[in-house]
């Protein structure tokens, strides 16, 4: 009897054991930041390339053998600096021949004056008719007429002798020699080289239509100077650069949209002293697109996507996972701008969020959300905006 009482006991014992709850596993530990706050403006950004302000295809005025060339492939010339000399033996010789013409011609008029002098008093004496006095007169206007033409004659020769000396029309890059010498070059045809005036030089892009009327509206209300003052300045990024360090100003926007595009043109003047930056080279061009705005920024690993809408996770005032639906802005400094959703105080899950869900309460460590690369300009990762219609963002320098 006292063998069945134990094992009832012990039965007992076993069951009241299997009813106790196990214990509850401690709440997940999430990192969490408050956004980070900085004053920053909007940049437009534009694709373009360099052009040159003005250059110049070197052509011959004359016809000739090239004698000799003055200026070596690739050189920075000078205004007036002979680049090329054609033969001018034929060109003096020319010359030669028309100062023998109007030194003829001058002589003849001399000759013609007197003839005419002298018929005057004898036909005042009436010793000539009438018509040996005008034709002696006729005599000496058309000597009068034929040495105007003989100057003009020995003038074209002299200018045609001076274009055997083929000149530099501006200041410039020079490209290399089109021809060797010996050859025969032909007048306003053969090209000799190319000239191309590199400093200052035109960054020139396209812009789209809505960021036109962006812009002749801010300049309306007065936040920024009109298109057509040229005031506004820009920074201007290269392939190999990873900022914006070059400096220049707008200096014309066109005056009639593309129909086809609904884009307008537009062009930068960029000092270029060391002739680094060569027509045709490609690069970005921003413009400032507002005035500077308190924003708030955050990771963009730290946002999800749900269908259309991009969602992030903050730890509520009562310890647990909420879900806050946000509007995102353009990138500064690696960071997305939030433009609506998020507030400043709001304790956001930068870290472990893969650890707990929506509703979950959650044990809170405090983190802090740093720029990828603290005080640089945008790099080519940030410009994710297509060219000719993209805003992005940067901080106040």
């Amino acid at each position: 009897m006292r063998a069945i009482t134990l094992m009832v006991a012990i039965c007992v014992g076993v069951a009241g054991c299997a009813k106790k709850a196990p214990p509850k596993p401690p709440p997940p530990t999430v990192i969490v930041s408050k956004p980070l706050a900085k004053k920053i403006v909007d940049w437009d950004d534009f694709v373009g390339r360099f052009e040159a302000i003005d250059s110049v295809d070197i052509r011959p005025r004359v016809s000739g053998y090239l004698k000799s060339i003055g200026f070596t492939d690739g050189q920075v010339v000078r205004k007036g600096q002979v680049l090329f000399v054609i033969d001018p033996r034929p060109y003096q010789a020319a010359l030669d021949q028309a100062k023998g013409q109007e030194a003829r011609a001058v002589a003849t008029l001399a000759n013609a004056r007197i003839e005419r002098a002298r018929a005057e008093r004898l036909y005042a004496a009436k010793a000539i008719a009438e018509q040996e006095y005008e034709t002696r007169l006729a005599a000496e206007q058309q000597a009068a007429a034929d040495l105007v033409a003989a100057r003009a004659t020995t003038a074209t020769a002299a200018l045609n002798l001076s274009f055997t000396r083929v000149t530099a029309p501006q200041d410039g890059l020079a490209s290399d020699r089109r021809v060797a010498p010996g050859n025969l070059v032909t007048q306003d045809t053969t090209i000799l080289t190319n000239i191309t005036d590199l400093n200052p030089i035109r960054f020139s892009f396209y812009g789209a239509e809505s960021l036109y009327l962006k812009y002749q509206r801010q300049a309306a209300m007065g936040s920024r100077p009109s298109s057509r003052t040229f005031a506004n300045p820009v920074e201007i990024r290269l392939q190999d650069q990873p900022n914006f360090a070059i400096r220049g100003r707008m200096d014309f926007v066109d005056n009639t949209l593309d129909a086809n595009s609904g884009t307008i043109r537009g062009r930068a003047l960029v000092d270029n002293p060391k002739l680094i930056y060569l027509p045709g080279l490609f690069g970005h061009l921003r413009l400032l697109g507002s005035g500077a705005y308190q924003a708030l920024l955050i990771p963009d690993d730290v946002t999800t996507t749900q269908q259309s809408d991009t969602v992030v996770y903050v730890v509520g005032r009562d310890g647990k996972i909420e879900q806050r639906k946000i509007t995102e802005g353009p990138l500064v400094d690696g960071l997305r701008v939030v433009t609506g959703g998020l507030k400043a105080g709001d304790d956001l899950v930068i870290d472990g969020l893969q650890r707990a869900k929506v509703g979950v309460e959650v044990k809170v460590k405090q983190g802090r959300i740093t720029p990828p690369d603290p005080g640089a300009s945008p790099t080519p990762a940030d410009l994710a905006p297509p060219a000719a219609a993209g805003t992005y963002a940067g901080q106040i320098q």
